[in-house]
């Protein structure tokens, strides 16, 4: 997985956005103007060491760290952009045709319940390999068949800001030998309303019951 910590300096964010359109570049090109040759050294020295550049007989140019920084940053103030989460998520029912939920453990929206789900990995070959890895990591489950049957976007408000923005890929399959917790439940779909839910997971099963081939649906919800 990418790991990397955010550039923060000026003279490193410089010496970053002359690399990001140059394949190479010499000592004397990523110098800011102005700037004490050895303060300048000791910041390219920084990066190098820290595995975002590195130097050969072309001249200096972005490590596979770099590049995978810059993919990330914005090209106009060289900071890691924020961006929608984007996940997996699993509608699983039972014979009887409950819906399998959750107990979300953590923030945003402790507390309450949601369909299984978790993020994409930078190492997942497929959005198919990233479901069914949380449903081994989430449920235990191992090669369980699953069909792909939407995509979903999320955007919560909160009082006054932007709260969370996510990409679903939704995966469906039907299961009875599920071991139920105080932090998983099957609940029939009638009785949703009866817990708190996540943002747009009453809706999510909802649509899942028109029965499509694939949908595509984007919610704008507001959290209290």
């Amino acid at each position: 997985m990418i790991e990397s910590h955010e550039i923060n300096h000026h003279i490193q964010k410089h010496i970053i956005s002359v690399l990001l359109y140059s394949e190479f570049a010499r000592f004397r090109d990523l110098r800011p103007s102005k700037t004490d040759t050895n303060l300048f050294t000791y910041h390219l020295q920084v990066l190098i060491k820290a595995g975002f550049v590195n130097k050969s007989e072309q001249g200096y140019g972005l490590s596979q760290t770099g590049l995978q920084y810059v993919d990330r940053v914005s090209t106009e103030k060289m900071v890691v952009r924020s961006q929608p989460k984007i996940i997996s998520m699993l509608l699983i029912q039972n014979s009887g045709g409950d819906v399998l939920l959750q107990k979300r453990n953590k923030q945003p929206y402790i507390n309450v319940w949601t369909l299984p789900y978790g993020k994409l990995h930078i190492d997942d070959a497929t959005i198919m390999a990233a479901a069914q890895r949380e449903a081994h990591e989430k449920l235990g489950i191992d090669g369980q068949p699953m069909t792909h049957v939407g995509d979903a976007y999320i955007r919560v408000h909160g009082q006054s800001s932007l709260l969370s923005t996510t990409l679903s890929h939704i995966f469906r399959f039907n299961k009875d030998d599920i071991v139920i917790t105080d932090n998983l439940q099957w609940v029939q779909p009638h009785k949703l309303t009866q817990y708190r839910l996540a943002p747009a997971v009453e809706s999510i099963v909802a649509r899942s019951f028109f029965n499509d081939a694939y949908f595509f649906e984007e919610y704008d919800e507001t959290w209290a």
